[in-house]
Formats: C-alpha cells, structure tokens, sequence
C-alpha cells in the first residue's frame, strides 16, 4: 500500500474506532469479542482499502465487515459455550454515552434478543440507518427489518415492564 493510503487508513481508523467498538459491543454484550470483531473487520479492510475508498463508504463496509463477522463467530460451537464472566456490567466500554444505570440496563436488554433482532436495533437506532439502508446491510427485505424492529421493542417493552413491576414489589 502506498505511504498516502497508508495515512489516510490510519486516519480513517483512529477517527471512526470508538464508534465501531461501541457498536459491537452492543452486538455482543463483552468487550473483548468487541475488539476481536473491530480487529478482524480492520484487517479486512486493510487489504482493500484502496478498492473501498474508491466505492461509496468504508464506513459501511467495516459496518458490514463486524456484522459478518459477529454471525460467524456466534454460531461456533466453543462461542457458545464460553461464559467469562455472567456480571452484566463486567468489560463495559466507555464509549458508550447514557448514564452507568442506563447502559447496563440496555446492554443487559439487547443481550437477551435474538441474533437478527438485536442487529436490527443497532443498525437502525444506534448507527441511525434508515429502513431501507438496515435491509441493504443484512441482506434481507425492508419488511423482515420492519418486523424485527417491532419484534425486538415489543420483546424490550415486555421485559422492561416486568423487570419495573419486580422492583415496585
């Protein structure tokens, strides 16, 4: 890679990071397979950089890179089983802007969506992607993340409900 390319990757990188661990973070709920995520997506795009700077976003590609990456690496086996830590607020990044109470609450609420779900909110809300941007970015249709959309706050919704019904109590 020329010097220049190499300059603008790193400057690339170091401006837009914190964001890309904030999202997966949110993906998966532990700090270290955040940053194993950002890592991967990182190398990834390392090697294409020139090809993605002359398209349309690198921004959206490592976006995409992390998605694809976070599917792969939950449906192994030993992903599954592994459990560092059950504490919702172990490896909770900084960069994440609510008050301490708030985003364990939110991490701790994402966490129990599903896969496809969880993704949808984050790309619709977190990243704040339109309808049709979120279904370009998952591969699916505009209908299936309208449904995702409305499952996942209904499921929050629920969960949230009676987690304030418990403390009253």
């Amino acid at each position: 890679m020329p010097h220049r390319s190499r300059e603008n990757f790193v400057e690339f990188v170091v401006a837009r990071q914190r964001h890309w661990l904030r999202t997966a973070y949110l993906l998966c709920n532990d700090r270290q397979f955040a940053e194993d995520l950002v890592q991967q997506s990182l190398e990834k795009l390392y090697v294409v950089w020139p090809k993605v700077t002359a398209a349309d976003s690198p921004d959206a590609y490592v976006r995409k890179a992390i998605l694809n990456m976070y599917l792969s690496e939950t449906r192994r086996m030993w992903r599954r089983r592994e459990r560092p830590s059950d504490d919702p607020t172990f490896g909770v990044l900084e960069t994440v802007d609510e008050a301490p109470d708030d985003r364990i609450d939110l991490a701790r609420a994402l966490s129990r969506l599903p896969k496809r779900q969880r993704m949808v909110l984050i790309l619709r809300f977190a990243e704040d992607l339109s309808v049709s941007e979120t279904a370009a970015v998952m591969g699916c249709a505009q209908g299936t993340v309208k449904a995702h959309t409305s499952a996942a706050i209904r499921a929050i919704r629920q969960t949230t409900e009676f987690e304030l019904q418990g403390a009253v109590r």
